[in-house]
């Protein structure tokens, strides 16, 4: 299933405010569903992609002081990878001065490498995960001041 259909199906249960959908095309099947408290509805739905088995939420660690700036967040599910290819340097390094549309990091999904350029002009002051790492929809991953 392209990834700009998935996109558009977690922007459909965000607006609409739906608990769960799924959808199904031939082999494929996507599972977007909402969690949280009794009255409580999250900003950004969770997303379960099948027949992969469904991979544990990695939590960012807790900042015992709130970063500011601006939070680059993920558009997708899938594994961060801070540069092209193992053995290569990073895209960017913290302490960097960055501009909109530069190319900070890959997040692989579906075997698909997908290039996450920056939404901001500024100097990265934080990298909020680790390569490698598995990262959820809507998970901060750059603070850039």
């Amino acid at each position: 299933m392209d990834l700009r259909k998935i996109k558009t199906l977690i922007d459909l249960v965000q607006e609409s405010g739906i608990a769960e959908l799924e959808i199904t095309e031939g082999e494929e099947r996507v599972r977007i569903s909402r969690h949280g408290p009794a009255g409580f509805l999250p900003q950004q739905p969770t997303q379960v992609l099948m027949p992969q088995p469904a991979a544990s939420a990695a939590s960012a660690p807790a900042a015992a002081v709130a970063p500011t700036g601006h939070t680059l967040k993920s558009p997708m599910v899938g594994t961060f990878y801070r540069s092209p290819s193992p053995g290569a340097s990073s895209f960017v390094e913290i302490g960097q001065t960055v501009s909109k549309g530069q190319t900070l990091c890959i997040i692989e999904a579906m075997k698909l490498l997908n290039e996450i350029e920056s939404d901001a002009s500024g100097v990265v002051k934080s990298i909020l995960v680790e390569n490698g790492q598995a990262v959820e929809y809507g998970q901060p991953l750059f603070t850039i001041e």
